[in-house]
């Protein structure tokens, strides 16, 4: 039973690291290429990046830190984003079509011009950010801050 249980902590460990592994590489692909559609970039550290115009198109962004980041004019239509910090962070003139940024950190975030048509913007925290022209239509805001 102890063997079964030790071989059980172990696999668990290596899927951990083949995950990070996965996040590290479509980061890579991503700054390389400004495209990684339907990548896992789960908790990733993309502050500051310059991904404007990026196709992050059904990209998994949970979790991950864009503080500050430049993802104007970025496709990120059906991007999952819940909990992301894109506090400061660029997303003017954004495809957030379907995106789901429940519970995102958006303070001080530029969505002006962006498109948030259905997108589900439930919990997240929108102080100071600016929604001027922005697509709001059939938003999901509940619970939001505003």
């Amino acid at each position: 039973m102890k063997k079964l249980l030790l071989l059980l902590l172990l696999f668990l460990g290596l899927i951990g690291t083949a995950s990070a592994d996965i996040v590290e590489t479509n980061t890579l692909k991503l700054k390389t290429l400004n495209a990684c559609e339907s990548c896992n970039l789960q908790v990733a550290n993309l502050s500051g990046a310059d991904l404007s115009g990026a196709n992050l198109y059904k990209a998994d962004l949970s979790g991950a830190k864009l503080y500050k980041a430049d993802l104007g004019g970025a496709n990120l239509s059906e991007a999952i984003l819940r909990g992301a910090k894109l506090s400061g962070t660029d997303l003017s003139e954004a495809n957030l079509y379907k995106a789901d940024l429940s519970g995102a950190k958006l303070y001080k975030t530029d969505l002006s011009g962006a498109n948030l048509y259905k997108a589900d913007l439930s919990g997240a925290k929108l102080y100071k950010a600016d929604l001027s022209g922005a697509n709001l239509y059939k938003a999901d805001l509940s619970g939001a801050k505003l």
